[in-house]
């Protein structure tokens, strides 16, 4: 009966830690993942209100985000 009052509160601060672990890992990947795509976006969103065409932006994002890629 001791075990399981002291081991209760063990797991919870356990299982808090583990999350805060997985919650941290998702917000590092999203921040990555939108310093990745912002660049391309912000030069989309010029060559959409230069051009007016849809198809141009996305071939500019695509570009953008090929030259992230290759430059990592």
């Amino acid at each position: 009966m001791i075990t399981l009052q002291i081991l209760g509160p063990l797991y919870d601060i356990a299982f808090l830690i583990l999350l805060l672990v997985i919650g941290l890992v998702i917000i590092i990947l999203l921040a990555k993942v939108l310093l990745f795509v912002l660049p391309a976006a912000i030069v989309a969103v010029v060559v959409w209100f230069l051009t007016g065409s849809v198809f141009w932006a996305g071939i500019a994002f695509l570009v953008v985000a090929l030259l992230s890629l290759l430059r990592r």
